[in-house]
């Protein structure tokens, strides 16, 4: 066995990655045997630890050890455990690189009359309440079979559903989430128009919303008040030809990228993911900012034990910011009787990645270096340029949902056992961590980040080829959840408090 077998990701690190399955007694490294069977992903220790120690990873802390570990021994849930109070090792450093400019400085884009720009041209037939959820699915249906073949430059009708609307307090957080998710897909970009369908007797009521944009593309109904749902289905042809006669009377133009808002995700993750897909994201999220786009990092339940490594490259006031969010999700998962570190799930276990800390570290690298410059809340709208922070669960499609409707005209999702994740109306991209994964789910993945670890590759160039290519699919090139149809069931707004 060479080392090639192993990578070790930092030289304080006390433990490294197989990058192959390693069996019991091969040589892992020069004077170092494996313990036992190591499977692809996981961890092996280098050096022996003691019971109570930091295990480290990235040159941080990623948990203790729960009894000791010798050197060659497979290191994983049965004697690594979550270390909420060990001392972290190094703050995170803004990077020179962040600030070099990209070559290329612009994409192919939609000009909308609001001033905002987009990458898609649909329109959505949104539902207030999940009573009109039916009836908006059979209205996108029908209206791509009989209007899309009319208008070229339309990309399709999107049902955007969910299930929720009624049953809660008018005034309750949950219901407020709901209508700011709502209202920011109204006036997203990437909808050339919309229609809101409402029941008519529902909690969050159509009236709520100013549809953000002119009256002949942004269009509400309730189905009682146009007599039921065959004649909502009917009214709703109408409208939509109107609106999707002036959604039509457009043209991609060169658009710089400062344009672009991506939404960072990850799921599905391997130990993979901290040492390809995420840095090689990162460092295209670094050319961007610096060309001067945003960047949304989230999951505020996924960067738990990572916290410090956005912190230290903020202001005071953001990184209050945050640290306020890090403290509700600490209440939050107390109060129901949970923690933290129940975060990784079955699938990233399986995978390699043992506790919250290892996977919080590896999912803070999507962010590059570059400075965080704001954190917002779910759902709301983000304004400023650069790096930001949106405080979401860690569930990629109530995660994805809350990134869209605060204006992100992009998803990159990296994924290290396999996503199946589209998010209309915008386009997601999805990265392998390894090439195992691209290989077998290549209908899928969009991007192989496992070159790297052939030695095909450096992080760098993989980081400009994902620029390239987000720039590529802004421009209008089809993604493959784009391809297979995926984005109609992934609106999925977070839900807090009671149902009554």
């Amino acid at each position: 066995m060479s080392k090639s077998a192993i990578i070790r990701l930092d030289p304080e690190d006390n433990i490294a990655v197989a990058i192959k399955d390693i069996a019991t007694g091969d040589l892992v490294m020069d004077g170092l045997t494996a313990r036992a069977d190591i499977p692809l992903g996981h961890k092996v220790a280098v050096a022996a630890i003691k019971a109570g120690a930091p295990v480290l990873k990235f040159g941080q802390v990623i948990g203790e050890a729960l009894s000791p570990i010798e050197s060659g021994d497979w290191v994983h849930a049965h004697n690594l455990g979550f270390a909420a109070g060990l001392t972290r090792i190094k703050p995170g450093a803004v990077s020179t690189a962040s600030q070099r400019l990209p070559s290329r400085m612009t994409f192919k884009g939609i000009r909308r009359a609001t001033g905002k720009f987009a990458t898609r041209n649909y329109i959505g037939v949104i539902a207030s309440v999940n009573c009109s959820t039916t009836v908006c699915r059979a209205i996108a249906e029908e209206a791509n079979k009989r209007l899309l073949s009319s208008f070229p430059n339309i990309d399709g009708f999107v049902p955007i559903v969910h299930g929720s609307g009624c049953g809660a307090s008018t005034n309750s957080e949950g219901q407020k989430l709901l209508q700011k998710t709502i209202a920011g897909y109204c006036r997203h970009p990437n909808f050339g128009g919309v229609l809101l369908v409402g029941l008519g007797c529902e909690v969050n009521q159509i009236a709520l919303y100013a549809t953000g944009g002119p009256s002949e593309t942004r269009v509400s109904f309730d189905i009682q008040q146009v007599g039921g749902s065959r004649a909502a289905l009917e009214r709703a042809m109408v409208i939509l030809e109107g609106i999707a006669r002036a959604a039509n009377a457009v043209e991609r133009e060169d658009v710089p990228v400062s344009e672009l808002t991506i939404g960072l995700q990850c799921g599905g993750s391997d130990g993979f993911s901290g040492i390809t897909a995420n840095p090689a994201l990162g460092i295209a999220m670094d050319l961007l900012v610096a060309g001067g786009g945003t960047a949304i990092l989230s999951e505020t339940p996924e960067i738990y034990g990572a916290e410090h490594l956005l912190t230290s490259r903020a202001s005071p006031e953001t990184a209050e910011k945050l640290m306020k969010r890090i403290a509700w999700w600490e209440d939050y998962v107390a109060s129901h009787n949970a923690s933290l570190d129940n975060n990784p799930s079955p699938g990233n276990k399986r995978g390699g990645l043992t506790t919250i800390l290892e996977k919080s570290l590896g999912a803070v690298a999507k962010s590059g270096r570059s400075p965080l410059k704001d954190c917002y809340g779910y759902a709301e709208s983000v304004t400023s340029k650069g790096l930001v922070f949106m405080d979401t669960p860690g569930y990629d499609p109530v995660s994805a949902t809350g990134q869209v409707a605060g204006g992100a005209n992009m998803i990159v999702f990296t994924t290290g056992r396999g996503s199946c994740f589209g998010c209309r109306p915008v386009p997601s991209i999805k990265v392998a961590s390894n090439s195992t994964l691209y290989e077998r789910m290549t209908d899928d993945m969009d991007f192989d980040a496992g070159r790297l670890l052939n030695g095909d590759v450096d992080l760098h160039q993989l980081g400009q080829e994902i620029y390239d290519l987000v720039l590529d699919v802004a421009s209008g090139e089809k993604t493959t959840s784009e391809a297979f149809g995926y984005g109609d069931s992934e609106f999925v707004p977070w839900t807090i408090g009671a149902v009554l």
